[in-house]
């Protein structure tokens, strides 16, 4: 499995820490000049995570479909006020139903989310790639270590079942 995300702060820095932390590859693009709210100077959050890859646009929108667009599927961690939290995360959820790409939005209060998620990722390949995304920590303060708890579990029930 390779887990991509658009290195923002939120979710999408949660899912390079879990995915760092249990050894899985991972990548995706972010604004130019590797911009995120808390490092907007170039290189930005490449400088942490090198394997992260800057879009032509600082335009977020432009990484955010990009991320789908070269994903098998989308899943979508999202706060207690949902969707309508962050416009940027609706967006990846329009860009994954345009794409026809699978996608899983689920609430990081949610009973059980580590095992919805694990319970959707079976049937996937190991070579799978799965985009991570949702608000970012300024729209949802708290999001960033409760979806890495998540992730990590998620992503750890599934590698025991993949084998």
């Amino acid at each position: 499995m390779i887990v991509v995300s658009g290195g923002q702060t939120g979710v999408d820095r949660a899912a390079l820490k879990a995915a760092v932390a249990l050894g899985l590859a991972h990548g995706g693009w972010v604004p130019r000049d590797g911009w995120a709210e808390d490092q907007p100077q170039p290189p930005g959050i490449c400088a942490d995570y090198p394997e992260l890859k800057p879009t032509p646009s600082a335009d977020p929108v432009e990484r955010t479909e990009w991320n789908v667009r070269d994903s098998d599927r989308t899943l979508i961690l999202v706060s207690p006020g949902g969707l309508a939290a962050s416009p940027g995360t609706a967006a990846t959820l329009r860009f994954a139903r345009c794409l026809g790409r699978p996608a899983l939005v689920v609430p990081v209060d949610a009973v059980d989310a580590a095992g919805r998620i694990a319970a959707w990722l079976p049937g996937a390949t190991s070579a799978l790639v799965l985009n991570v995304a949702g608000p970012r920590e300024s729209e949802a303060p708290g999001i960033q270590a409760a979806a890495e708890a998540i992730l990590r579990h998620a992503l750890t029930r599934y590698a025991m079942t993949a084998r």
